[in-house]
């Protein structure tokens, strides 16, 4: 029988929690298409990328909380497979947003390295999950 860690009961949980704030991203995307909001093509481009990464990627690691507690992972291995993809979607998001913040913006800010942090959260949670689930 299935049983949660209460680790991965409460990322979990926080997880589906900020699945309204993306939902408020979609919203807020709607207005930038119907060019509500003014933005450039860049600002555009990256605000789209920053809600997609979001939304892909906190499913993503509500899918490995699932794999990382049925393989009952734990220790340093399994908080890793249970927190990295999350922390990634938080990272990932949030640098393109940030990348793209200001006026008339046409290029990224130095706050594109969240981007690159977060891509390498992303790459050690899913190592981690992958071997785990392997060795278990």
């Amino acid at each position: 029988m299935f049983e949660f860690t209460d680790a991965g009961r409460i990322l979990a949980g926080i997880a589906l929690l900020s699945i309204v704030t993306i939902e408020v991203g979609g919203w807020f995307l709607t207005k930038i298409v119907r060019g509500a909001v003014p933005m450039t093509p860049f600002q555009q481009a990256f605000a789209r990328a920053g809600h997609a990464h979001a939304g892909v990627l906190v499913t993503l690691g509500l899918v490995g909380i699932l794999y990382a507690d049925l393989a009952r992972l734990d220790g340093l291995v399994g908080w890793l497979s249970r927190s990295c993809v999350l922390a990634a979607a938080i990272l990932m998001s949030g640098g393109f947003f940030a990348a793209s913040a200001g006026k008339d913006r046409h290029r990224p800010n130095a706050a594109i390295a969240l981007v690159w942090v977060g891509a390498l959260s992303l790459a050690t949670g899913v190592v981690s999950l992958g071997a785990g689930v392997l060795a278990s």
